[in-house]
């Protein structure tokens, strides 16, 4: 068995890697924002816009200033309002569900699969009342959603799609198109830890609805086409020229850190099984056009585990120990079992995994988990 010095750490993500191999360019990206003045808007978030179009292969791209007012206002291009239902999954970042109740309306949870840890689309019919407006899934750590499944119901009910991609930028469904691109709407966030950060916050809603696009755009800058001349409430969802041009420059690698991301949770997967640990514990899978934003398995030991792995150097996390239905802000909604996402909560954790991991920090981590079991 290969040998690891004690000391190996092993960080939950390690952005200062990724910088240092960009530095220049990001560096070089800065500057030219900081000489340029324009820091709102302007000729940086175009170009970004339009990289954006041109890599998913959508109409229309609107930077925003993070994944939750992607949501927010996609929700409000909608006209989603007070007495609508949303009906979303129960396992997700808050965010998923606050945008829905910052408008009066009220989401409807739905459990989730245990394969994927997304939205059980067999319980979602089920759930439609004349209330319903739109369907918002979360295509939850990389992984997409059934969209053929969800296209047909949205089709046959005349409900509107909402993609959450906040954790998917460039994964793809099983027909091989990228999340985010076959509703509606497709929100996307650009918070640092996501496979495509920025410095910051920020976001994106895509579409190929003209009508849908423009109003997104008003909604951005307050609902005012022209200066101090607002025609509907909209909101400061503009994001900043400094981030669009740090992402931009990262946008041209994300494809292969994407391919990085893969090829790592494949190792993992590996050492799990070279290890005899897939008794112990539950291993993601593999599916087509998973682009690993988090790599979580499941485990009955999880909270100990998780101590243990601390202990050890191993950085990891908990997404999420509380389903939304549980949480504070949602007990006022109706009462409903949510098993499988409950079980999940309560099993789950993500492991460290980024594309500058390397092969002894994943060793260790592996080599951590086994430890911890054979003390069983």
């Amino acid at each position: 068995m290969k040998l690891l010095k004690s000391e190996v750490k092993v960080p939950f993500l390690d952005l200062k890697k990724q910088y240092s191999q960009i530095k220049p360019l990001i560096e070089k990206a800065v500057l030219e924002v900081l000489e340029s003045q324009e820091f709102i808007m302007g000729s940086q978030v175009t170009s970004f816009e339009n990289n954006l179009k041109e890599f998913l292969g959508v109409e229309y791209a609107i930077t925003v200033s993070s994944g939750t007012d992607a949501l927010l206002a996609s929700l409000m291009a909608l006209g989603v309002k007070e007495g609508d239902e949303v009906i979303t999954t129960a396992f997700s970042f808050v965010a998923t569900a606050d945008s829905i109740v910052r408008l009066g309306a009220k989401p409807i949870f739905v459990d989730i699969s245990y394969d994927d840890f997304n939205i059980d689309v067999t319980k979602i019919e089920s759930l439609i009342t004349k209330k319903t407006k739109v369907i918002l899934p979360v295509h939850l750590f990389g992984q997409s959603v059934d969209m053929i499944k969800i296209s047909e119901i949205a089709k046959k009910y005349n409900l509107k799609v909402v993609e959450d991609s906040a954790q998917a930028f460039g994964s793809r469904t099983l027909t091989n198109k990228f999340v985010g691109t076959i509703g509606d709407l497709g929100c996307f966030s650009f918070f640092p830890s996501k496979n495509l950060g920025g410095a910051g916050d920020g976001g994106l809603v895509v579409t190929n609805n003209s009508d849908l696009a423009e109003h997104i755009k008003l909604l951005r800058s307050h609902g005012a086409r022209e200066k101090n001349n607002s025609e509907v409430i909209g909101g400061n969802f503009r994001l900043d020229a400094i981030q669009a041009a740090v992402i931009n420059v990262k946008m041209k690698f994300v494809s292969e850190w994407n391919r990085l991301r893969v090829e790592k949770a494949n190792i993992y997967n590996n050492l799990f099984r070279e290890f005899s640990l897939n008794k112990y514990i539950k291993l993601p899978k593999l599916s087509k056009g998973h682009s690993f934003n988090q790599y979580v398995i499941l485990t009955d030991r999880r909270d100990s585990l998780f101590q243990f792995l601390l202990e050890e150097k191993v950085s990891c996390k908990i997404y999420y120990p509380y389903i939304l239905p549980e949480q504070k802000c949602f007990k006022y909604l109706m009462k409903r079992e949510y098993p499988i996402a409950t079980k999940i909560s309560k099993e789950i954790i993500s492991l460290p995994i980024y594309p500058e991991i390397s092969f002894e920090q994943q060793y260790k981590v592996a080599l951590s988990i086994k430890n911890f079991f054979d003390k069983k």
